[in-house]
């Protein structure tokens, strides 16, 4: 217990993780019960009211908002001022038709007003007051017209003209008051039967009266029923020759005077909408709600979420904060397997912060989008589940995908619906995409386990369907529920497309290299392995001779033969700086320059190889895996040789021996994290040791191979990878078959003499 509270890192790890939990606790909205209806969803018994509960009659509420919408009068406003000079306007033209005796003396404006043009009245009302005044031709409307005007008398005209414009002046009075409606507001969907509310301008809406669109409309007014048709009688000048006229007069003359005032209105029809009161529909426990047999709709979804809410209305805050801690202890304990399998086979998760948030995060995002879309009726989930677990799939292993797929599954299931048949389809939908992938070899792997995972989760969402329903003619005649089901299986490979999609980015994040990766990398054009090649051949051929070694002997203990390989083409990159100082570039006859350089400078620059090596795969971006090969490939080894010198010299020189500290002659790591690391440094030994021998024979091969293995061991350089002793000696024997296969002896022919040549 000590040391927990003495270890930071430690602290750290566990503080991020209860984090993680409390998080994903929020995330679930673990306060909530589950609401286990979806729109699609086939219902074999129906679904009855569990409590009872009340709910807004949308229907009937709609329908009354309506009523009373249709019960609000149009406002508009009334401006009598166009009708006020009609009556001098009547006066004039009168005088004009008093004074005229033929049509061509009177001018074109009185000539149109009253319909003496030959062309005749534009409108069918103009027309029909046109026929009653009696005359086809304008010159007989025009006499008779002229004769009820002036009379027996030309010197009595003025004053039946005075009459007449009086009576008319009191004829159209009532038109000030309801004013006359534009034809076009009419048209324009103001029904027959509509009331309206005349406002005077700049007058509020309480002033104003209703009337109906009859009472304002002009043809309505002037016909036998109209206000004005039903007045002539009380108006002797107005006789009844003269109507037909004035009435097409007024048609020409008078402009509407009402205005359509919209914003009033819509502010008058949304206050009765918002006046009228909710209607209420009620439910007692034990009502149908869904009939039995029947696919769940959007009307029905709502229905059920009213009920759910009711329910959820009644919880009481202690009874959530029981679920919440309920849903804790699950989460901790699932967190529990997860984490014991992590501590014990992936301890670099387990160890490395960076690498945990990001694990963590792709959980609480997964479980927090997984709840988020699986309202929809596609149930969505599967996308952000099967996304992570390829992901983590991808990055680390099978095995921890699948724990990881089994933990949000459950979670998931729990916080949605909390139905059996939806965590099996998750589930095996998830697992049918991680059992294939144990390599991505190319985007196309992630597509087929993406397309085996659909066929999975059309399968087993059919088959739990026909537990359910316990009859497969139900389903396979419910087209909705099939539909449904194969949207879903679609969603399963839009998120192998994704995951295709996005592996560069999932390699930045997690820290891994996938198998496509590897496959570019291992390419000879790469950069980097030109400049190898050209700048240090020596070193080259020894790394392409330890990349084979290395991944035959990786591939016989379980591990990642491509990953070994292609780190084995990297690892000595940061030779190519000096590689003069490299034995194997040196040419037949050249001398070493280490010869001109004392021991522990010699060593700064073998060493120093080391961290070239990373600077120049920063450089051209190598993945993180790759780098380590480049960190890890001699661990914290002595530089023999040279500390042999080292030591010698001291030894001879009582004043330096200070300088053959064995500290300064060691490689600064770390020591091999993985196995294939732990291989990659027996076989870089071996070989390049192999190369020393001047008859490498089988039994001297072995003898060497078991030596430099002894010495690691002894040196405790596997300490921190997961290599066991039995994965050692199978290496061991790997390393000197092929070594051995690469140092076979060749027979000896004899030689030709000069003189056989000659024969010949």
């Amino acid at each position: 217990m000590s040391s927990l509270f003495q270890n930071r890192s430690l602290q750290l790890r566990l503080s991020i993780t209860l984090m993680a939990l409390f998080l994903l606790v929020v995330a679930l909205q673990s306060w909530r019960a589950p609401f286990p209806f979806r729109q699609g969803d086939y219902v074999p018994h129906g679904i009855s009211a569990k409590i009872p509960f009340e709910r807004i009659d949308q229907e009937d509420t709609e329908r009354a908002r309506d009523r009373a919408e249709d019960n609000v009068a149009f406002i508009f406003r009334n401006n009598p001022a166009p009708l006020q000079s009609l009556a001098e306007e009547l006066r004039a033209q009168l005088g004009d038709l008093a004074q005229a005796d033929s049509l061509s003396k009177l001018n074109t404006d009185t000539l149109e007003d009253f319909g003496l043009t030959t062309a005749g009245p534009q409108n069918e009302k103009a027309r029909e007051a046109a026929e009653r005044f009696g005359a086809k031709s304008p010159e007989d409307r025009f006499e008779k017209l002229r004769a009820a005007i002036v009379g027996p008398d030309m010197s009595m005209a003025q004053s039946r003209i005075d009459e007449m414009v009086e009576e008319f002046r009191q004829f159209i009075a009532p038109l000030f008051e309801t004013g006359i409606i534009d034809p076009k507001d009419v048209r324009r969907g103001i029904t027959a039967d509509k009331t309206l509310l005349i406002v005077e301008e700049n007058q509020p809406d309480s002033t104003g009266k209703e009337a109906l669109v009859t009472q304002v409309r002009l043809q309505d007014l002037l016909n036998e029923a109209g206000q004005l048709g039903r007045s002539w009688a009380r108006f002797p000048s107005l006789k009844k020759d003269i109507q037909p006229a004035l009435s097409y007069w007024l048609f020409k003359r008078v402009q509407p005077t009402l205005r359509y005032d919209q914003v009033a209105t819509k502010t008058a029809i949304s206050q009765a909408r918002e006046n009228v009161e909710i209607r209420m529909e009620r439910f007692i426990e034990g009502d149908t709600l869904i009939r039995p047999k029947k696919t769940i709709d959007a009307d029905d979804l709502t229905l059920l979420k009213d009920e759910y809410q009711a329910a959820e209305s009644e919880i009481t805050w202690g009874a959530r904060l029981t679920r919440i801690g309920i849903v804790f202890i699950l989460v901790l304990v699932l967190a529990g397997l997860n984490g014991y399998y992590i501590v014990w086979n992936e301890p670099k998760l387990a160890t490395d912060v960076g690498r945990l948030v990001t694990y963590l995060s792709a959980i609480v995002i997964t479980a927090f989008l997984g709840r988020l879309v699986s309202f929809d009726p596609l149930r969505a989930e599967i996308v952000p589940l099967l996304t992570a677990v390829l992901l983590i799939g991808v990055a680390y292993n099978q095995f921890l995908a699948t724990l990881t797929a089994f933990s949000l599954a459950l979670v998931l299931t729990m916080s949605t619906t909390g139905r059996l048949e939806d965590f099996l389809v998750l589930l095996s939908t998830s697992a049918a995409a991680i059992i294939p992938l144990r390599r991505v070899s190319s985007r196309a792997t992630l597509i087929k386990v993406s397309f085996f995972s659909a066929l999975t989760y059309f399968v087993i969402s059919c088959g739990a369907a026909v537990v359910e329903t316990q009859s497969l003619n139900e389903v396979y005649h419910n087209t909705s529920f099939l539909v449904m089901s194969a949207k879903g299986a679609s969603l399963c490979l839009v998120a192998g497309y994704l995951v295709a999609g996005s592996l560069p980015f999932v390699e930045k994040i997690f820290g891994v290299v996938t198998d496509m990766t590897l496959l570019e990398l291992s390419d000879p054009s790469h950069p980097l392995l030109q400049d190898l090649v050209r700048l240090a051949p020596g070193t080259y051929n020894h790394s392409v001779a330890v990349a084979s070694i290395a991944e035959t002997a990786v591939e016989r203990i379980g591990g990642n033969g491509l990953l070994v390989r292609v780190g084995a083409y990297f690892h000595d990159i940061g030779k190519m700086l000096k590689p003069q100082y490299f034995i194997e570039n040196l040419h037949g006859g050249a001398v070493s320059r280490h010869t001109q350089l004392n021991p522990a400078m010699s060593t700064l620059i073998i060493i120093g190889h080391v961290k070239d090596g990373v600077d120049l795969a920063d450089q051209y971006g190598l993945p993180a895996p790759i780098v380590d090969f480049i960190e890890q490939h001699h661990g914290t080894t002595l530089v023999e040789y040279f500390f042999r010198e080292a030591t010698r010299i001291a030894e001879c020189t009582p004043d330096h021996r200070t300088d053959a500290e064995e500290s300064a002659f060691r490689y600064p790591g770390p020591k091999p994290q993985t196995k294939e690391a732990g291989v990659l440094m027996i076989v870089d030994a071996c070989e390049s040791a192999c190369r020393t021998l001047t008859e490498p024979t089988p039994k001297r091969i072995e003898s060497l191979v078991s030596n430099i293995v002894m010495r690691r061991l002894l040196d405790d350089q596997f300490d921190e990878c997961p290599l066991r002793m039995s994965d050692i000696r199978i290496i061991q024997d790997s390393v000197i078959k092929s070594l051995i296969a690469v140092y076979h002896g060749r027979i000896r022919y004899p030689e030709v003499s000069s003189s056989e040549v000659r024969t010949a």
